[in-house]
């Protein structure tokens, strides 16, 4: 299905669909996170006041960087659950109200537990075979996932037989890979294929999102706030590490949180080979040879960065660092509207509110847009031309290498949901930014040009 074909300027509703996600969800898990920075900053204060028998420092070792994870992940839990019900929710495939004798699933539940243990076998040597997860900054991830495997598959049995008693049709991806594994009748191939999709997705992106946490939360915690309003440079910087901290904290908890009863499992991972691709090479480690500093598409050769054009100007400094601050924000509050949802390449449900009132892709445009105006490729240290061009043409590329992952992702979502396509075509029209490009759009492209194919 092609993106084109909801974009028939008809009658639209007045307002976009209800939201999947409310706002409360992420709004508490940055209160939380927040909170627990705020505890780790200040612990040397609070040890002393509460003559701990600890060492009077910030806590900002790995473990306090992965403890926020907790502290994330509990407030969004709960006001999922008692507040907005997600547990209820049609969409979980669960049916509360009419619970089955435990043991009656029992065949679907030892044949589902087998496919998942398979599974985590699989991904185990993966692990394994894949070096760049065995050398720095991956191999705290390891550690964590090594210390996590043991409990996970332990408690995998309960939560299964639990599960399976209040499911509707609880013969679900996983089972359908256990069944091939097993010699079964039933397995259908596509729900195979659905199955890997979704787990290739966590597997690959959770190692690299804890990965990432130590750096930023160790950086936000550790620094000091004296004199920093004196310093636009250090004070930029700050805020936007202290807004990575938070879409990497929620985003980390979104992927390994992909939980039925909370309405936050993947529906689907994305089937088109374009999607993939184009977001493969956004992450370590193909980005490493695409977009790395000696990468095909290098745009920081000889460029100063704009404190460095900036610097002797404060008015400029200020000015430029609030709007670097501004783009961040909205791609932290882009990662925090999706709450526990948070994912690459899946359909975990609609989300129409918060930055998506503005644009189906606020993350996208807001970190772009930060690039150009943070490395400002079109002015070099070496006075070189070539220099100018090639950055200016690259950085460009990298641009069109997110707009690439933005219409494969529009595309998926197309296929999966009605609300989405209703989101769609109401963000054509109204969307303050999204109406404005797709006027744009629809004047260079011509329509039933979008072209995708399912990856196998």
């Amino acid at each position: 299905m092609s993106a084109h074909d909801h974009t028939g300027f008809t009658k639209v509703a007045s307002k976009p669909p209800a939201s999947d996600v409310s706002p409360a969800v992420g709004l508490v898990g940055l209160i939380g996170l927040l909170g627990w920075i705020m505890f780790c900053r200040n612990f040397a204060d609070i040890a002393e006041w509460l003559n701990l028998a600890a060492p009077r420092q910030p806590l900002s070792g790995p473990y306090a960087a992965v403890m926020a994870l907790v502290f994330s992940a509990g407030p969004m839990v709960m006001w999922s659950v008692f507040v907005d019900k997600v547990h209820r929710r049609a969409s979980t495939g669960i049916d509360w109200d009419n619970p089955r004798p435990v043991g009656h699933d029992l065949n679907v539940s030892v044949v589902k537990i087998a496919g998942l243990w398979a599974t985590f076998a699989i991904l185990a040597g993966l692990y394994c075979l894949a070096r760049w997860y065995w050398s720095g900054q991956y191999l705290f991830a390891m550690e964590i996932i090594s210390a996590a495997a043991i409990p996970v598959i332990v408690l995998s049995v309960p939560y299964i037989l639990w599960l399976d008693r209040v499911m509707t049709q609880p013969r679900d991806h996983a089972w359908h890979f256990g069944a091939m594994l097993l010699g079964r009748d039933g397995w259908d191939p596509e729900e195979v294929k659905k199955h890997w999709r979704a787990w290739i997705i966590k597997g690959f992106f959770s190692a690299f999102m804890i990965s990432v946490l130590p750096g930023g939360f160790a950086f936000v915690v550790e620094n000091s706030i004296d004199g920093i309003l004196a310093n636009p440079a250090r004070l930029t910087q700050l805020c936007i590490e202290l807004l990575f901290v938070i879409d990497v904290q929620i985003g980390t908890v979104g992927y390994l949180v992909t939980m039925r009863p909370l309405d936050a499992h993947i529906r689907s991972g994305n089937p088109f080979l374009s999607g993939w691709l184009a977001a493969l090479i956004c992450y370590p480690p193909l980005v490493y040879a695409f977009m790395g500093s000696d990468g095909m598409l290098a745009y920081e050769v000889n460029t100063g960065g704009w404190a460095h054009w900036l610097g002797d100007s404060s008015a400029a400094m200020y000015t430029w660092g609030a709007l670097l601050v501004f783009l961040t924000a909205i791609y932290a509050w882009a990662t925090a509207a999706f709450g526990i949802r948070f994912s690459n390449l899946t359909y975990r449900g609609v989300l129409t509110n918060g930055p998506y009132r503005f644009t189906r892709h606020p993350a996208y445009l807001s970190k772009n847009l930060f690039w150009w105006c943070a490395v400002m490729p079109f002015f070099v240290t070496s006075g070189s031309m070539v220099d100018v061009i090639r950055n200016t043409f690259f950085l460009g590329c990298v641009s069109a290498v997110y707009y690439w992952r933005a219409r494969t992702e529009e595309a998926h979502l197309l296929l999966e949901d009605p609300k989405y396509c209703e989101y769609y075509d109401w963000m054509e029209q109204n969307g303050i930014v999204t109406s404005r490009l797709a006027k744009v759009r629809k004047l260079l492209t011509p329509r039933g040009s979008v072209t995708a194919q399912p990856a196998e």
